[in-house]
Formats: C-alpha cells, structure tokens, sequence
C-alpha cells in the first residue's frame, strides 16, 4: 500500500497537466466571438460557423482520440504520455495562429475554421490522454481521489488564470456599445457595425490586435511549461491498470462493453444534465450581468468571485466526499445553488445579492467540477470486476465523457443563441428589450434549476454508493493478489522445467 501512496510532488506535477486545457479553453470561450467580429470583423453570420463548427468538430475528436488511444503500443514513456509530448507544440502553434489577423481580403473565415478545427484536435490529443492517466498513476482509490482533487483546483485556477490574462492584457481598449436608434435605422446589423468599425482609429486596432497576440503567446508558454512539468514529473504506471490478460479485445468490442455498463450511462446521464445547467449559466452570465442587471463594469469581478469560491471549495468537497460519500456530495453539493439562481432572478438588480450567488454558485461549480472526474474510476473499477479479461478501455470511458460534456456545450451555446435571436437581441446595443431581459433570466435561473432537478433525479439511480466502492475495492485487491500469486506459481514452474 505504502508503494501505491503518491507523493504531494507527484500529485501536484499530475494536477498541473489539467491547467492547458482550462486555461485556453476559457480564453477562447470568453474573448473568441468578440475578436471574430471586433479585431478579425468578419461577419456575424461567418463569426457563428465558425464557432459552432469548431465545437461540433471538437465533440467528434474525443472518441475518434480516444479510439486510436486504444490502438497504441506501450512505449518506455507510456502509452498515453506519447500523445501529450508530441501534441503539445503543434497546439501552441495553432492557437496562436488563432488570434492573429491574417493580411488576406479573401479566405479569412478559411483561416480560423481550420486553425480553431486544428487546436481543438491537437487539444483533445493532450486532454483525452491526460484524462485516462488517472487510472495509470495508483491502484488505490484513496490515492487518485487525492490526486483528481488536486487536479480540480489547478484546472479550476486555471480557468481563473486564463480569464485573468486575456482579460487584462486585451481589456485595455474600450469598446463603445451602440445607441438603439442606430441599429432600427439599420435593418442589417452588419451594416451598423460596419459603420462602427470605420470610426475605430486604426492605430488602437492594431494595438488591439498586438495585445490579443501577446496574450496568445504568454497562454502558450504557460502551455508548454504545464506539459512539461507534467512529463517529468509523473510516471505512468502500466501495472496500475492491468489485472490479468494481455489480450485485448478490438476498439468497438470495448465500445460496446462500456456503453453497455449501466453505471457508466447512469453517471454520464446525471452529469450530461448537470453540466448543461452550468454550461448554459455560464454561457449566459455576461449578459446577464451587463444588461438584465446592469452591471456592465463588474463582470469581470463577478465571474473572478465565481472562481475563487470554486477553487477554495474544491479542497472542502474532497474532504466532504471522504467521509459523507460521493453520492451525497453530489446532492447536496449541486444542489446548493438552485436557492441562489431562485434568488438572482426574483429579486431586483442588487450588486451585494449578486456577489453572494456568485459565491454560491462558485462552491456549486466546485463540486460539479470535481464530482465527475472523482467517480467515473469508480465505475471503471466496477467494470473491471465485470470484465476482468478486457482492458484498455480508459480512454473510451474518459473520452466518451468528454464527447457527452461538450455535447452538451453546443446544444447550451445552440439554445441560448437561438433563443436571444427570437428575443430580438441587438448586437453591441446599451440596453435590450425587456423580451431578451426575460430570456437571460430564464437562462440564467429557470432552465439551469429545471436540469439540475433532472440530473438528480437520474443519479438516484447510480448503483455504486460507499458499501458497492468497498466492496470493489476489496474484490480488486483480491483478483490482483490471485493474478500475481498465478504469474509466480507459472515462474516457479518454469524454472523447475528449466
């Protein structure tokens, strides 16, 4: 046992893996549709292929990474860190050629579908991988929830840190927000903001444009160095994760044993409405803030309260977890925000009001972030007594999940998208009519408290409680000790043949 413990090095040089991954996706997520149309300004109508083709293309990644994770050869390094190596230089590559505003008059919106579809493939190389590595660094269930906790507050910190340098290296220009009369004289938002654009200063465009450049570059570096702190500092372990057979059974066998594991649907289900909720608050938090409630200037400080109280929690929900379950941290961790998002909506435009639910709402995020990724090698486990002649199936297990979760992130950007346009959202305008008011709200509270109560309902019906984890754990520790007294009884037998 004491062989398995990892060490705090260990565990913190694995967790810092998970900061690439957070950090440029909430870069992209929350300054990539304002430079398409303010710094790059392309169309609105281009703006949107581009974003939805590149979370599409991102979704179908995951199993496809995940499949020819499966078909890799165990190399000295590993079969999953090769993939997180070689990946990481060609990703810094493509998302810096993201954010750089091509001299070309024709074949821009060319450029950022294939350099967004790019990232998001090399992307998904580094996260898939890094994901199934949970399963390759201990046997011990203690250990890699240990480590998944770790995990959970550096991605959660990098998520912070990603939003906090994008946001203060770009934020210096200010993008004056347009009247209502021009946009009804306009038929054509374009038009109206093509008419915007003419009265920018050149000069403050390129400065903007040098500023998006110069935080692509220092998010890279930042990319570069976790991969590498990660690949010195973590070994993987190839005995962790393998019982007994070498003989592994093909890709779509191992995709039909996993997808025919109830645990794994019932826990993909919950989580899939959960994160749909969060997603779509997330989504829409911005305007929220800046137009139902008007607080244009502070959503910055708003969304970095979200956090922090994401990140200081996350260490109390690990303890929690520990000695009252997984289940129950789950209900009560989740659930602790359907009061507040009651609250935001029903009450009028009060900033204190809004710092607390950006609190509560913070502490809800820190459980929805570490509950998944702490029980999904509890279902793995489970699998693993049901099939314990089939191995290698961490990938799809981990990459699946990720296909759901960012499903869900399309169909949320889907929603809100559409349901804004049928509202009669304006573009860039200082105020909106009370119909888009009412949508945010229904975004922001309604919707998000109606999926949660969904995806509670769905994990009543999880199977693995604290009673079936130890049972498990046991179980495995007993197929381990009677796989390796086998393998030395077949030694013995052939040194005596010998």
């Amino acid at each position: 046992e004491n062989r398995e413990r990892l060490s705090v090095c260990s565990k913190l040089c694995y967790a810092v893996g998970g900061a690439p991954y957070q950090i440029t996706g909430c870069a992209l997520g929350f300054f990539l549709q304002i430079y398409l149309l303010d710094v790059a300004q392309l169309d609105p109508f281009y703006a949107s292929i581009i974003l939805f083709v590149g979370r599409a293309w991102d979704a179908i990644t995951d199993p496809m990474v995940g499949f020819f994770i499966s078909k890799t050869s165990w190399t000295r390094v590993g079969r999953l860190m090769p993939w997180i190596i070689f990946s990481t230089p060609f990703a810094v590559t493509a998302y810096i050629l993201i954010w750089f505003v091509p001299d070309i008059s024709r074949g821009q919106v060319m450029w950022y579908l294939i350099f967004y579809c790019a990232f998001q493939t090399l992307v998904t190389c580094f996260h898939v991988p890094y994901s199934a590595l949970t399963m390759f660094i201990s046997r011990e269930q203690s250990e890699r929830d240990s480590a998944t906790a770790y995990r959970m507050t550096v991605e959660v910190l990098g998520s912070v840190l990603g939003t906090a340098i994008q946001g203060q290296i770009v934020g210096k220009v200010d993008t004056p927000c347009v009247e209502g009369p021009l946009f009804t004289s306009k038929p054509n938002s374009s038009v109206a903001m093509e008419e915007l654009n003419m009265t920018h200063d050149t000069g403050s465009l390129t400065d903007t444009r040098n500023a998006y450049m110069i935080a692509a570059g220092v998010i890279g570096g930042l990319y570069i160095l976790c991969a590498v702190i990660l690949s010195v500092g973590v070994r993987e372990k190839r005995e962790s994760s393998q019982l007994r057979s070498d003989e592994s059974v093909s890709f779509f066998q191992g995709l039909k044993l996993v997808m025919n594991h109830g645990a794994y649907i019932k826990l993909i289900a919950g989580f899939l409405f959960t994160s749909l909720a969060f997603m779509l608050l997330e989504g829409n938090f911005a305007l929220f803030c800046t137009y139902t409630l008007g607080f244009r200037n502070e959503f910055q400080n708003i969304l970095l309260a979200i956090m922090l109280s994401a990140t200081l929690t996350i260490p109390l929900w690990q303890w929690f977890l520990i000695h009252f379950g997984k289940k129950t941290a789950v209900y009560l961790g989740i659930s602790s925000a359907i009061p507040f998002l009651i609250l935001v909506a029903v009450l009028d435009s009060n900033l204190i009001v809004t710092y607390i639910v950006a609190v509560a709402a913070g502490i809800s995020v820190a459980a929805a972030f570490l509950l998944p990724w702490s029980m999904l090698p509890d279902v793995i486990d489970d699998f693993k007594l049901q099939h314990p002649d089939s191995h290698g199936h961490e990938a799809i297990f981990f990459s699946f999940y990720v296909f759901f979760t960012k499903f869900a992130s399309g169909v949320s950007l889907g929603i809100s998208t559409l349901s804004l346009d049928f509202a009669g959202y304006q573009t860039r305008g200082c105020s909106q009519p009370s119909e888009v008011n009412t949508t945010l709200k229904m975004l922001v509270s309604a919707v998000p408290v109606g999926l949660i109560l969904l995806g509670l309902l769905l994990f009543k019906l999880y199977p693995i409680d604290e009673e079936k984890r130890s049972k498990n754990k046991k179980a495995l520790q007993e197929l381990r000790e009677e796989s390796n007294s086998s393998s030395e009884s077949d030694n013995t037998e052939l040194a005596s043949i010998v």
